[in-house]
């Protein structure tokens, strides 16, 4: 079950596309980008996703979550807990090189 879409937390960039860097990993302050990515962990009861946003100015892990199956709300939770967290007062440029190849993303790209 999806809780929030990407309007509702404030993220207007994931909507329409996933923002490039273009190799840009220094910024100059917190809260301007960050940095996302999607991985697979096995455990005995069979595979549990997760869902990491790191700020990269920080470099600091500001919202993730983990759930039993690789779904858009696995990546809109650990968004929301980011922005939960970091109230950021502008625009934040949000970048993860998996988007066109993880189902986890597919509602965030169209």
């Amino acid at each position: 079950m999806v809780v929030a879409s990407p309007e509702d937390i404030g993220l207007a960039l994931i909507n329409e596309r996933m923002a490039t860097l273009d190799g840009q990993f220094d910024v100059e302050a917190a809260d301007k980008a960050w940095v996302m990515d999607t991985t697979y962990i096995r455990t005995c009861a069979g595979f549990a996703y997760l869902a990491v946003v790191i700020d990269l100015y920080s470099r600091r892990v500001i919202g993730w979550a983990m759930q039993s199956r690789q779904t858009t709300d696995v990546v809109l939770q650990a968004l929301l807990m980011a922005v939960w967290r970091r109230k950021p007062k502008d625009q934040v440029l949000v970048h993860s090189d998996r988007a066109p190849s993880s189902p986890a993303w597919t509602g965030l790209r169209s």
